[in-house]
């Protein structure tokens, strides 16, 4: 499970620099640059939604080893 949310975390993080390659500056919310931008958006939340699941993960197995050695 570990290595499947290092490969989500990886793959979102290449789209999001492939999209952030597709927004213009000079006009960041016209036409393709919109796309990129709402996909940017959605591979930062990804990344961030797999950060936690880590850490509650992480957490989960310092609880159980605890109550093991209480």
């Amino acid at each position: 499970m570990k290595y499947f949310i290092f490969f989500i975390i990886i793959a979102a993080a290449s789209l999001g620099v492939y999209n952030a390659t597709k927004i213009s500056m000079t006009a960041p919310f016209e036409g393709e640059s919109m796309i990129g931008m709402i996909t940017l958006l959605a591979s930062l939340c990804a990344i961030v939604l797999m950060v936690i699941l880590l850490v509650s993960k992480r957490i989960e197995k310092k609880v159980k080893d605890h109550r093991n050695n209480v």
